[in-house]
């Protein structure tokens, strides 16, 4: 089985995803501030796009294996025009505004789409990887997201920030980026013809009970 191709994708897309919520945040904490309202709002965001995330990877399910993966690819093609996740001096503050719009309005323009796209990433593969192989469990994949999560977050106070200034921390993150989504597009267009190793279709499967999806929602939501 080809299993890096998707193992990669994942760790990268998570090492990422977690990583570039404390660089944009030391990016626009000295223009607005470190007071409790900043905060939430940047978690708002970042937790409002990840939901968007899953419920993208969900829909886009039932597009098909090949309308999912042209649209993924086409997405991760634009995204790159965000580049560098730098951002524009010209969303400082002038007064005495309120913060929350600005805040909300910058991160979407600096790293809303890039970010979207990364959050897609650990569900969409763990489901083009079923696909693919059917008689292989997927979940592995979901641990190793975490791992990746867990390595961001303790490299960025522990090794980036000390070594790289801000301006190079965007860049960098960006070539990595770039780096993904070349390698995300082609596990997606790899993925496309939906058909498992041994040339099977996937199997059916019944439409899930309100109790067990109501199970779920709840020892989700004892996470946070």
């Amino acid at each position: 089985m080809v299993v890096a191709p998707y193992a990669a994708t994942i760790f990268l897309s998570s090492f990422l995803l977690f990583l570039v919520q404390p660089i944009i945040a030391k990016q626009i904490l000295p223009w607005f501030g470190g007071s409790a309202g900043v905060w939430t709002t940047c978690l708002v965001f970042f937790q409002s796009v990840l939901l968007a995330g899953y419920a993208y990877a969900d829909w886009t399910t039932r597009l098909g294996p090949r309308r999912q993966a042209y649209l993924h690819v086409a997405l991760l093609a634009v995204s790159l025009a965000c580049l560098p996740i730098i951002a524009s001096s010209s969303w400082k503050p002038q007064g005495n505004e309120e913060p929350v719009l600005r805040i909300l309005l910058l991160l979407v323009a600096t790293i809303g789409l890039p970010y979207f796209l990364l959050s897609t990433t650990t569900p969409l593969l763990q489901a083009w990887y079923w696909r693919r192989f059917q008689s292989a469990v997927p979940y592995r994949l979901f641990a190793l997201s975490n791992f990746a999560s867990l390595l961001a977050l303790l490299g960025f106070p522990l090794l980036f920030e000390p070594v790289f200034d801000l301006r190079q921390l965007g860049w960098s993150w960006s070539f990595v980026y770039g780096g993904f989504a070349v390698l995300c597009a082609a596990v997606g267009l790899m993925s496309a013809n939906g058909v498992t190793e041994r040339g099977e279709k996937p199997a059916r499967v019944g439409p899930v009970a309100l109790s067990d999806q109501l199970l779920w929602l709840g020892l989700s939501a004892m996470g946070s």
